[in-house]
């Protein structure tokens, strides 16, 4: 079925997501597992912990594990289908080793690897277009500015805003909601005003809350979750009420991978008034996003969380919310005409840009949405989806170890526990054999201690993942069990 979203990620029994007509499947290779997409085993007669940097390069029997052995023909992804190998091969880095071993990359919550066709963006600007833009007058700051604003463009297409002009360039969500916070908050906050914050928020749409809401004498009152991870919509229809100013969400959990109703959760809100921000770091790059369906008042999300560079963000807000924000920053670019007397400030979006941006980062930010937008997304998002119902699967299978949130429909984020070891030193032993995890508090510390933990392993897939990486995570968890001299999580 379609969510209330509107972005067609279909759920079926126990929210499994479930295959698109026509997918092919095979022979789960874990009993009582769901089956395992043909798409997903575009190489499962390669290698079953790397994938060979050239793909003709002949396939390696999989070693003996824990999981059955991979069919011994490759299966050919469906037409139509999503080709997981074609777009591994744009990503460089997934072809190095790391301590020996071939890199898998599970830390996509963190950061995304970059395509290299965004890195032959920045090098390309840096080496034969370096111009700052808006200003210049010669042919290098018109053709940089040209670049900079068609990267404004596709952020606007990627958001399904029609208007460019209500997407600021950030350094990223953090900078994007603390202008909000700061810049609107400020304006339209006072005493005794409530600004919802779900509690499975990234410290970066909690703590600038925290900072205006004291200064402006507000109060943040927390949406509680639910046991699998689920925020309760009836303890949110309870907080909502006159003093609600704002409400502030997640569009996919970064540590319970969460993906919430904000359609809905935003239509509520606004019946009593209030606005909504949605930090989307870690939707955008798993399914498509509109934000006019979804009615949002501000929308935030980091290019380095979508295959771009670091350091570069985008800020989506309803025109008319940005055109009566006054300025956060002031200095150059943001204005109009300055004297001693009275300064005017440039329209938006650029009143609210001050300074030289980071251009280099909208260049390697505007390939990486064209990179985006040439693949079939509802195919992607379906091979997503695949993906982490399997992973969700093979996780359950390695003894002692607990996965925190199983919402339905949510994003491939597992977070684990694996009993009698810490955390730390579970992600240290993974990464000796080239698994990349992460581990502690996730900047998530409210959504872990909903869970009553301080700490736990997230391993977090993209759309450049396989069943081999999943494999290879589950046949190392599998071999560190009982592994003498691997620290045990801490009492209590």
């Amino acid at each position: 079925m379609t969510t209330p979203d509107g972005f067609g990620r279909s759920t079926g029994v126990a929210g499994v997501s479930q295959p698109p007509a026509g997918t092919g499947y095979l022979t789960s290779p874990v009993p009582g597992q769901a089956p395992v997409p043909a798409a997903l085993a575009h190489a499962a007669g390669g290698p079953r912990y790397w994938m060979p940097a050239q793909p003709d390069q002949a396939a390696r029997t999989a070693p003996a594990g824990p999981l059955a052995a991979p069919p011994t023909a490759p299966v050919s992804a469906p037409p139509g289908g999503f080709d997981v190998e074609a777009v591994r091969r744009d990503f460089p880095q997934l072809h190095r080793e790391v301590n020996g071993r071939p890199l898998v990359w599970l830390d996509n919550g963190a950061t995304t690897l970059k395509p290299r066709q965004v890195v032959e963006a920045v090098a390309e600007h840096y080496s034969m277009g370096t111009s700052n833009v808006h200003r210049g007058a010669h042919t290098l700051a018109k053709q940089a500015t040209q670049i900079y604003e068609e990267g404004r463009e596709e952020a606007a297409r990627l958001l399904g805003t029609p208007d460019a002009g209500e997407i600021v360039f950030v350094r990223g969500t953090t900078e994007a909601v603390n202008l909000v916070a700061q810049s609107w908050g400020r304006a339209n906050l006072s005493v005794g005003d409530e600004i919802l914050v779900s509690a499975a928020e990234h410290h970066s749409n909690l703590v600038p809350w925290q900072l205006i809401a004291k200064e402006r004498r507000a109060r943040i009152r927390p949406i509680p979750l639910l046991p699998d991870g689920q925020l309760d919509q009836d303890a949110y229809r309870d907080l909502l009420g006159s003093r609600t100013k704002l409400v502030a969400l997640t569009h996919a959990s970064n540590v319970l991978g969460t993906v919430p109703p904000v359609a809905e959760m935003t239509a509520l809100a606004h019946r009593y008034g209030a606005k909504v921000l949605v930090d989307g770091a870690q939707a955008v790059s798993h399914f498509p996003v509109d934000v006019t369906a979804l009615d949002a008042d501000f929308y935030a999300f980091s290019g380095h969380k979508i295959f771009a560079p670091t350091g570069i963000g985008v800020l989506f807000g309803k025109r008319e919310l940005l055109e009566a924000m006054p300025p956060w920053q002031g200095g150059g670019n943001m204005i109009d005409s300055v004297s001693f007397e009275e300064t005017s400030y440039a329209p938006v979006p650029h009143r609210l840009e001050a300074g030289t941006g980071h251009i280099a980062g909208v260049a390697g930010l505007r390939a990486a949405l064209r990179y985006l937008a040439g693949l079939d997304r509802p195919a992607a998002t379906a091979y997503e989806e695949q993906l982490t119902a399997y992973a969700m699967g093979a996780l359950a299978t390695v003894p002692g170890l607990q996965l925190i949130g199983d919402a339905p429909g949510k994003i491939g984020v597992l977070t684990f526990l694996l009993a009698g070891t810490d955390p730390i030193a579970l992600a240290a032993a993974l990464d000796q054999q080239g698994i990349a995890v992460r581990a502690g508090h996730h900047c998530a510390q409210p959504a872990l201690a909903a869970f009553g933990l301080q700490s736990a392993v997230r391993a977090s897939l993209a759309l450049y993942n396989t069943v081999q990486d999943v494999d290879a995570l589950v046949a190392a968890l599998q071999g560190l069990q009982g592994v003498q001299g691997l620290p045990a999580a801490p009492a209590g």
